[in-house]
């Protein structure tokens, strides 16, 4: 069990070892596009990893190369369907504005 806090809105989940981010925070209420159902095809589910990086799953290979195919990446940037909470430490995602509903 980890514990998952989503910025801008504050909220803070215990989700379950192997949870995957995307479906956690569409579970949550949290409003985040995904075009693609979830195959790191589109990036409409960019999100930032701000704390706890060690507590989610390796970036593949699928995933980097469409990271360096957007705008706005940082090395925080991962994509929510592709990453999922391994329950060894607290993370804290930041959604961004345009796509959160802030």
């Amino acid at each position: 069990m980890s514990t998952l806090t989503i910025l801008p809105s504050g909220a803070t989940l215990d989700v379950s070892e192997g949870a995957n981010l995307l479906q956690t925070l569409l579970a949550a209420g949290e409003k985040l596009v995904s075009k693609c159902g979830g195959k790191a095809s589109c990036g409409a589910c960019h999100v930032f990893i701000k704390e706890g990086r060690k507590g989610v799953s390796k970036m593949t290979p699928e995933e980097n190369a469409k990271l360096d195919s957007l705008v706005g990446v940082s090395s925080k940037s991962r994509l929510a369907c592709q990453v999922n909470i391994l329950g060894t430490e607290p993370v804290t995602v930041e959604l961004l504005g345009a796509l959160s509903g802030f």
